[in-house]
């Protein structure tokens, strides 16, 4: 492995610079406090961009139905948003379905399947997310289906392949799975779990959770070719009240809730919101903006890949400062007071998400210190519904969740760094 791909390579400072200008509050809140955002995978950093976007076509009262100028202006920021949710997972063919939210459209995808492909148990993993995890209960309950879950690997945060595919058989029905821990920011083989799970059971339904992952890395359904895949734009720098998903072909002919009147692959119901398609183009343009700092190319999907592919490289470099540190400060690892948990060396498996403990100090008391000197981080601990399954399958009580973002620089990281041997020297 390459010395970039193992450690990353940082942006630019002058890059860095123009990065940190496209985002609101990365280096201040909305109230003027000086402050860390270190919370992003609860949410994420806000693109101007894309809020400038919804504010500027949801100001449009035209609907997008209707037949003059105003109105087919914003079928075209409707189509080209459609497109864009295409060339962002590299999607021909099926469907693009536009929801509330991510969570809302995973147990829709996750009812069509399980009510209507035959077989008499469902696969998943106990890292899920909630919408994932508790739709595959729900449906395996409902219809007196097994529900099948593969542990966790301590010692990694994921899963591995093996516990996965030895669960599907032939009467294996769908298999969901979430793409990277919200946790531990470990990644799944995925490509791989699609081709053996597919190898035990030709024709698999699979429907995967891309809402945490997307953000960090290129993803690519002809690679990995599932049945159903989400993301949600306010992780992704995009805005709240808004979720995407792709389906397959096959998948979208399943029976779902529809409008009569629609065509039979049609999964939108009501109104369509055009600003939700614009946000996306607006990521999606930002996106091709860094790649164009790195090759020429007059292909806009390539243009994508490009600049994940250095949004992926920037975070490694990060994740490998936040854990190794430099000669000005000492990295996570070598702190004394400061346990890394779930942690492993090769950080390509990685995305851009640490769990931690501190000294002395329960996750949520950790919290409160980070906050009081203007670092925000996030206590995932078992009393909460988000958290309290995907922890004890880890062996875990609690944690502190640090998940930076690629707006953020090796110098933001010092200064998490210096903050943290602040805390646990005291």
């Amino acid at each position: 492995m390459s010395n970039h791909a193992a450690r990353g390579q940082a942006f630019s400072a002058e890059l860095s610079r123009e990065i940190k200008d496209r985002f609101h509050h990365v280096d201040q809140d909305h109230l003027g406090n000086t402050r860390l955002y270190f919370e992003n995978a609860g949410g994420s950093l806000r693109l101007k961009a894309a809020l400038e976007a919804m504010a500027r076509v949801d100001a449009v009262p035209d609907s997008a139905e209707r037949i003059h100028a105003a109105a087919a202006s914003l079928k075209q920021v409707q189509l080209a948003g459609i497109e864009d949710v295409r060339l962002l997972l590299n999607a021909s063919g099926g469907t693009v379905h536009a929801s509330l939210t991510a969570s809302a459209a995973m147990f829709d995808m996750v009812r069509a399947v399980a009510e209507h492909v035959s077989g008499s148990n469902i696969v998943t993993t106990a890292l899920e997310h909630p919408s994932a995890y508790d739709a595959a209960a729900l449906y395996a309950q409902r219809l007196g289906k097994a529900l099948r879950v593969a542990p966790s690997n301590p010692a990694t945060g994921g899963i591995d392949v093996d516990e996965i595919v030895s669960l599907v058989d032939d009467e294996t029905c769908l298999l969901v799975l979430i793409y990277a821990s919200n946790i531990s920011g470990a990644k799944l083989d995925l490509e791989q779990v699609v081709r053996q799970a597919r190898q035990r059971k030709p024709g698999l339904y699979v429907l995967v959770d891309a809402v945490q992952h997307a953000p960090h890395e290129i993803i690519d359904v002809q690679k990995t070719p599932v049945d159903g895949i989400n993301i949600a734009p306010y992780k992704f720098f995009g805005c709240r009240g808004s979720g995407f998903s792709w389906l397959s072909e096959r998948a979208a002919l399943l029976p779902h809730h529809r409008l009569a009147g629609k065509p039979e692959t049609y999964w939108d119901l009501g109104s369509t919101a055009p600003w939700q398609y614009a946000v996306v183009t607006a990521i999606v343009d930002y996106v091709c903006w860094i790649g164009s700092h790195f090759g020429q190319t007059d292909d806009r999907r390539q243009r994508f890949v490009l600049g994940m592919e250095h949004i992926a490289l920037h975070e490694r470099a990060l994740l490998e400062r936040l854990l190794n540190g430099s000669r000005a400060v000492p990295g996570l690892r070598a702190m004394a007071g400061v346990e890394v948990l779930l942690d492993h060396d090769d950080l390509s498996q990685r995305d851009l998400i640490l769990a931690i403990n501190l000294r002395d100090l329960s996750p949520t008391q950790a919290v409160r210190e980070y906050e009081r000197r203007g670092v925000i981080v996030y206590e995932r601990v078992v009393s909460s519904i988000y958290s309290e399954r995907m922890l004890t399958s880890l062996g875990l009580q609690g944690a502190v969740r640090v998940s930076p973002l690629h707006c953020h620089t090796l110098d933001d990281v010092d200064r998490f760094l210096r903050v943290t041997q602040a805390i646990v020297a005291t």
